[in-house]
């Protein structure tokens, strides 16, 4: 078996989109920019963006986007709206866009953790 090779990848997200930005992120965490690509093997590279603080949103979507997360409890629908998190915690954003852009597999936490955001 061949050993996988993880270079760094550096982005910058000063006046970047969120989505436009996660894209490229999820193609390389996934490996998808390598010739040796299989979906069944995680040999993706990982991703360092710094500069989260400084995203371009466009249209409305600061004031009227909203995160959910449901505890499993009836009433348990959690809202949270993406003004908070622009204040609170904007690495969490490019975290869950990123997120999202993944496949739904085991080892998409892994793949995750390759995600490094200052």
């Amino acid at each position: 078996m061949k050993k996988i090779e993880r270079k760094l990848h550096k982005f910058d997200a000063t006046n970047e989109a969120v989505g436009r930005l996660a894209t490229k992120i999820a193609l390389i965490l996934r490996g998808k920019n390598k010739p040796e690509f299989e979906p069944h093997i995680d040999a993706g590279d990982i991703v360092e963006v710094i500069n989260v603080d400084k995203f371009k949103f466009t249209g409305k979507k600061v004031e009227q986007k909203k995160y959910y997360h449901y505890s499993g409890y009836p009433g348990g629908l959690k809202e949270t709206k993406m003004q908070d998190l622009v204040e609170k915690n904007p690495s969490d954003i490019l975290r869950r866009a990123v997120r999202e852009m993944l496949p739904a597999v085991k080892f998409r936490k892994e793949m995750l953790k390759r995600l490094i955001i200052r």
